[in-house]
């Protein structure tokens, strides 16, 4: 039988891990992801906007500060700083996150392939 020490520690552990889920992806998998469910409306380029802004620099950014995009209220008033935890919340569902968002994305329920973006996402400077 496990001592309640050793319990109490897997308990934290285990706690831990669940509630970073972004920390554990693959940056490599993470690019197959973006390309397939960001590039039609995102370039990862600095200063290239398409339908969406460039997501170059987005992790550690301000919400709705892109140079040169025009966003909507939602967005450049939601006083959010884009860290891997709110990525891997808003990329679930953005209107759940923003309210009032005009981004038109039903969101990624596959935890690993969230994981994986939000890990290349964090790759890009």
């Amino acid at each position: 039988m496990p001592s309640p020490r050793l319990l109490a520690l897997l308990a934290i552990i285990g706690t831990t891990v669940l509630s970073f889920p972004a920390l554990a992806g693959d940056p490599a998998a993470g690019e197959r992801v973006y390309k397939a469910q960001c590039s039609a409306c995102h370039a990862i380029e600095p200063g290239k906007n398409r339908v969406g802004p460039s997501l170059a620099g987005l992790v550690g950014r301000q919400s709705g500060a892109v140079e040169g995009f025009r966003y909507s209220n939602a967005n450049r008033n939601a006083n959010l700083i884009w860290t891997p935890e709110i990525l891997d919340r808003y990329l679930i569902n953005p209107r759940v996150v923003i309210p009032g968002t005009i981004m038109a994305y039903a969101g990624l329920r596959n935890d690993k392939q969230r994981a994986d973006l939000v890990s290349y996402l964090e790759t890009l400077k």
